[in-house]
């Protein structure tokens, strides 16, 4: 059982920055592969970046650029660096973590870019 709780989310005005941040326990020694989606409203939920055992980074063409990843496998923990961000960002953020053909998801932050 893995539990996620992600946090950093709110409300930031176009070309602002924001940082995720998302906290794993539970069983999860081992290789595994954490990262974020994200869903806004009407549309489905899509990857915006995942990293694993290397730390290398992989983003939606979306994020390119503009967002970073990062982990603490000493915390288990996972981050998301959000720079120069648009109103189309705006979107709940889902922090989710694979592992053993399982994934698990956290309970979302909203994040809202205001024009």
């Amino acid at each position: 059982q893995v539990q996620l709780v992600e946090s950093g989310g709110g409300l930031v005005q176009a070309g602002g920055s924001l940082r995720l941040s998302c906290a794993a326990s539970g069983s999860i020694s081992g290789t595994y592969i954490m990262g974020w989606y994200r869903q806004a409203p009407g549309k489905q939920r899509e990857l915006v970046a995942m990293v694993g055992s290397t730390n290398r980074g992989d983003y939606a063409p979306f994020a390119k650029g503009r967002f970073t990843i990062s982990s603490d496998s000493a915390k288990n923990a996972v981050y998301l660096q959000m720079n120069s961000l648009k109103p189309e960002d705006t979107a709940v953020y889902y922090c989710y973590l694979f592992k053993d053909s399982r994934t698990s998801w956290g309970r979302g932050t909203q994040v809202t870019v205001s024009s």
